[in-house]
């Protein structure tokens, strides 16, 4: 949960991801914000939209349809990887979706199945509109899913948000398909590789960004966490009160060197921490930096590990 960025730090955001940016017309100010709010925003939803050829697809999620005007989206990604900037504040890309799948994309859980449409999703989301025809025969170039990655991890790296804020229309709205032709669960993959990274660079082993604060967390658990210490991050955040913290603070993260698990059957918080960590009493750290509410563990789950 968070403010919308301004539309120049969404630009910046976007550009020192790595991405080729194309400013249509006046996108800053264009915009649906007279038909209501916009923000605060969750996460960021991916679309396509059913048209042929880069200049046909902007000019329509630009100007829209007599029956629903434009903007369709906030960015455009055509086929060969660049993003046009249409629009910017409330648009017309996320319809009426579902409010368990908002408070889980809020709580940054497994999405629900979307069998209800009672909540206003462009107020509350980011929105990519992806050049392709939907029909699950039109192919997704290299370029176009890298560019759909980055935008993507972009937004989430502005807000601290983790892959789990990124979804696609048909897992927000019932009856929608979108997008066809590669999965969600494989565009959140790459979302998470890439959020393991600095900005402008590929999935890796490098870490820094932003840590939201959760309810019961410490400054020294923190630091555990992300493979640091109590004052480096005391410097690193100008903090005049080490033990005081407020839930939802960002706090900035130095880089450090992170790994993933995949949980086993039988597997427990306590047993990886002592078989990976070395010592059981470390996985609090686990939880923390996994934003798990409870200790249950599923099979094949990706789990983020500390350093050692």
């Amino acid at each position: 949960m968070a403010p919308p960025m301004s539309a120049s730090a969404f630009l910046r955001a976007l550009k020192a991801e790595g991405l080729t940016v194309v400013e249509v017309g006046d996108w800053q100010d264009h915009n649906r914000n007279h038909k209501g709010l916009w923000g605060p925003v969750h996460g960021v939803m991916i679309h396509h939209t059913v048209t042929k050829g880069a200049k046909n697809t902007v000019d329509i999620c630009r100007h829209g349809y007599a029956s629903l005007p434009g903007p369709l989206c906030h960015g455009v990604i055509t086929k060969d990887g660049r993003v046009h900037l249409v629009g910017y504040g409330r648009a017309n890309h996320a319809g009426s979706g579902d409010d368990d799948v908002l408070r889980a994309v809020i709580g940054e859980k497994a999405l629900p199945t979307d069998n209800e449409a009672n909540t206003d999703g462009n107020r509350y989301f980011y929105g990519f509109e992806c050049e392709n025809l939907g029909d699950g025969k039109d192919p997704w170039p290299a370029a176009q899913l890298e560019a759909i990655e980055k935008a993507a991890a972009a937004v989430c790296r502005v807000h601290g948000w983790n892959e789990q804020s990124v979804i696609g229309h048909l897992e927000w709205q019932p009856g929608k398909v979108d997008p066809r032709g590669f999965t969600m669960s494989s565009m959140r993959a790459r979302v998470a590789k890439r959020l393991g990274s600095k900005p402008g660079t590929g999935g890796g082993s490098s870490s820094g960004g932003t840590y939201t604060v959760r309810k019961g967390d410490t400054l020294w658990g923190i630091a555990r966490a992300h493979g640091t210490t109590v004052p480096v991050l005391v410097d690193l955040n100008g903090l005049k009160d080490p033990s005081s913290l407020s839930v939802g603070q960002k706090l900035k993260l130095p880089g450090s060197t992170s790994r993933t698990y995949t949980v086993r059957k039988g597997d427990t918080l306590w047993s990886i921490a002592t078989n990976e960590l070395g010592s059981g009493a470390r996985y609090a750290e686990i939880r923390s930096l996994n934003g798990l509410k409870s200790d249950a563990l599923a099979v094949g789950q990706k789990l983020k590990l500390p350093k050692k």
